[in-house]
């Protein structure tokens, strides 16, 4: 008895991409790990709380803090907000490794170094940077 379906390759990604598209077939689009990880983190940092109706604490609130006056404060404060906000939403999937956020006038870049938790070397970090600037489009609206 044979099967039209073949098995599944261990390097085949397996999770709908971010954001939601069709492929070249017009399928929904697939996403490996990494990719996936990536689009999760930007879902946090690009969703303000209260966005989402079912779970309105969900996101990061970064957005608020691009016309907040630049400095040491804003950077450090970005910092912290990023972090929490990821490891509460993300922490059963990545530990994260670093945060850090540049401002210039109206723009904020945020970079994220983490760990995916099924790594299974120190080897296999990852980055995400995100920058953005306040209003229709920026930091806090559609990445």
């Amino acid at each position: 008895m044979s099967s039209d379906v073949s098995p599944r390759r261990a390097d085949a990604p397996h999770h709908v991409g971010f954001p939601l598209r069709l492929d070249l077939r017009g399928r929904t689009s697939l996403a490996d790990d990494d990719a996936y990880l990536a689009g999760l983190i930007e879902q946090v940092l690009f969703t303000s709380p209260g966005e989402r109706v079912n779970r309105p604490d969900f996101g990061s609130g970064v957005a608020r803090l691009v016309f907040a006056p630049s400095g040491d404060s804003l950077a450090e404060s970005t910092q912290a907000l990023v972090h929490g906000a990821l490891q509460q939403w993300l922490g059963e999937l990545i530990r994260v490794e670093g945060v850090q956020v540049t401002a210039v006038d109206s723009r904020l870049e945020v970079v994220v170094d983490y760990l995916p938790l099924r790594a299974t070397s120190p080897d296999q970090r990852r980055r995400v940077t995100v920058s953005g600037t306040g209003g229709p489009g920026g930091l806090g609206g559609a990445p």
